[in-house]
This record gives C-alpha cells, structure tokens and sequence, in this order.
C-alpha cells in the first residue's frame, strides 16, 4: 500500500473526522517498510517516547537517506510513517536542512492527539536531522 506524499495524506487527512484521522495514521503505521527485530536496539532506540521508537538510517551510495523505523504503539508508528512521508530518500544535505516539523504542522497533531503521544516528535526529527548532517559532512 502507497500513501503517495506527505501532501497526498494530508490531502485525505484534512477532510476526515478524528476517529477517521486515527484510522488513517495506523493504516500509514501498518504500510511502513518492515523493520527487522535485530536493528531494534538500544542504540536505534529514540528517547523521550512514551512508547518505543526505533530508527534505522540507511545511506545510499547517491548520498540519498533511506529510513527504516517501528514503534511498538500503532498510532505513534502512524506519526512514524508521516515524519518519514517528509524525509525518505532525500539527499542528507537536503533531510538536514529540512523543516519536518513545519510540514507536520498542518496536521495539528498536538491538538488531535495526547501529548503522551506526540512528546517524542521533537525527538526523531532531531535524530533524523543530526543523522543526516553527519552524513552529509
């Protein structure tokens, strides 16, 4: 199952109820590319999450960033999928240098869900950022 883009999930996401929202941010969670068990570690472990948050850089060889990611939460791996929609491929210079949280801020995932929820975004965008500028150093 493809989402498209992070503008194509919004496009389906600002018209649909709460309950619908939720739908929608756990069928993202479920299409995530697998990650396997063994890359689950402490070290790949993002901090600050109420549930447990993986994420694994894989660079490319054309200095493009590819992200393999989990959470143990569905709706938080669902706010997993979306932060990837913003950053998956890319150049690190470009993943760097990118505002993930302005383009998440239409989503207003702070008023739609608990703050339990959502406390750890600030969190994986700063991994996949500093990932990125070490690799494009």
């Amino acid at each position: 199952m493809s989402f498209g883009t992070l503008d194509d999930v919004y496009a389906d996401y600002e018209l649909l109820e709460p309950d619908d929202r939720y739908r929608l941010l756990i069928d993202l969670g479920r299409a995530l590319e697998p990650m396997p068990e063994a890359l689950k570690t402490d070290a790949t472990l993002v901090r600050g999450c109420s549930a447990s948050v993986w994420v694994y850089p894989m660079p490319r060889e054309d200095g493009r960033l590819h992200f393999l990611a989990d959470s143990n939460a569905a709706i938080t791996k669902g706010i997993v999928a979306l932060i990837l929609l913003a950053v998956q491929d890319r150049p690190a210079d470009e993943v760097a240098e990118l505002d993930v949280a302005g383009a998440l801020a239409r989503f207003d995932l702070q008023n739609q869900l608990s703050s339990n929820r959502t406390q750890g975004i600030p969190n994986m965008i700063a991994l996949i950022r500093d990932t990125a500028r070490r690799l494009a150093a």
